[in-house]
């Protein structure tokens, strides 16, 4: 009887101890299963990881957008979880409206494809142009680099001299532009309509470029452009440092530094007793640069954590050191607006009262 009871204790404890070794067996097989590995692998691998961002510049190779999107081209994988290449590629063409409603309906919402617009764009969807394919409101607005203000620049050697001959002129000078919705086209047209500047607007040149040859060659006298290009990029620099053109006035509050001698564009409104109705309409129109003219968005639905990453990655950029420096060298000067004010501010411009889209659209459109 002792026997048979010791026999049982023995038997219990190999049981126990097989029931210990299938559990951890079981438990290692199931720590090794694919199917429970691919969970915590995928968690671990930074979204843009081995991907390739691709950015669109809606200029030509060598304008101002095209420089600043190179520089975040190099500078935004280094601030993206997995660290992605970049690509740029140019898409001119329209004031970039060929770039936007590419981006607009061409891409994924998926974070890899980037561009960068004119900030006047909007003002084509504000007015009922056939061709706007998007809905400004909606693209993923990730920043832009300055508000901007504009400068109107001339040919020096041009027979009128003054603002009231400009007025009086029956041979307006020829202003070049890329097309409506842009600054080279909208900023003489406000003009016109505001102050009676008689400025013949020549749309179609494909990019900046071009706009330069023609001037040098004057097929075209005159150009708006943004403040801070005209006082950033050749050829502008040389031809104010050797006369070959001046400024003629400015659309900011306050005068420029660089430009102490050009009148802005409200100290005229004054000068020439402009009517309310008119006055409302310019800062409605200069109000709409808050997205400055070269805005940074992505497709729209895009997933909003992936779009906090590309908003985090393209501020941290401007607080970088090697990019302070850089920018330095060029003579540019960042006043960076982010994304999330860029959203609001969108969804507000696009609802403009319909006096006000009317009267736009009458002085806008071709």
């Amino acid at each position: 009887m002792a026997l048979r009871k010791n026999q049982s204790f023995k038997g219990s404890k190999v049981q126990g101890f097989n029931r210990t070794l299938i559990g951890i067996l079981f438990l290692t097989l199931e720590l090794l299963n694919p199917l429970n590995l691919e969970p915590a692998s995928a968690q671990q691998t930074p979204y843009f990881q081995g991907k390739t961002i691709r950015l669109i510049v809606g200029y030509q190779p060598g304008d101002n957008h095209d420089q600043w999107s190179r520089i975040y081209a190099r500078f935004m994988g280094k601030y993206l979880p997995g660290h992605p290449n970049f690509i740029v590629q140019n898409m001119p063409g329209a004031g970039s409206m060929i770039a936007a409603n590419h981006i607009y309906n061409m891409s994924k919402p998926d974070g890899l494809t980037l561009g960068t617009l004119g900030g006047a764009l909007v003002m084509a969807q504000i007015t009922g142009r056939k061709e706007v394919q998007f809905d400004w409101s909606k693209f993923g607005w990730i920043g832009t680099p300055y508000r901007a203000g504009h400068v109107l620049f001339m040919r020096s050697d041009t027979p009128i001299k003054t603002l009231d001959q400009l007025r009086q002129t029956n041979d307006p000078p020829r202003c070049s532009a890329t097309g409506v919705g842009s600054t080279g086209y909208d900023i003489p047209r406000l003009l016109d309509d505001a102050l009676g500047f008689k400025l013949k607007v020549i749309s179609g040149y494909p990019g900046g470029a071009d706009q330069d040859l023609a001037m040098e060659r004057n097929e075209v006298q005159c150009r708006a452009i943004t403040t801070d290009g005209f006082f950033a990029r050749e050829p502008f620099i040389t031809w104010s440092k050797k006369g070959f053109v001046r400024i003629w006035l400015q659309t900011e509050k306050q005068r420029h530094p660089k430009a102490a001698d050009a009148p802005t564009i409200f100290e005229l409104l004054d000068q020439y007793k402009v009517d309310d109705a008119k006055r409302r309409l310019v800062h409605t129109y200069l109000g709409l640069w808050g997205f400055g003219s070269m805005p940074f968005v992505t497709s729209p639905g895009l997933p909003a954590e992936h779009l906090k990453m590309l908003r985090d990655a393209w501020a941290k950029i401007f607080a970088d050191a090697e990019f302070q420096e850089d920018i330095a060298k060029r003579n540019w000067q960042a006043r960076p607006v982010f994304g999330d004010e860029l959203q609001n501010l969108a969804k507000e411009v696009i609802n403009q009262p319909p006096e006000v889209a009317a009267a736009l659209k009458r002085i806008l459109s071709q």
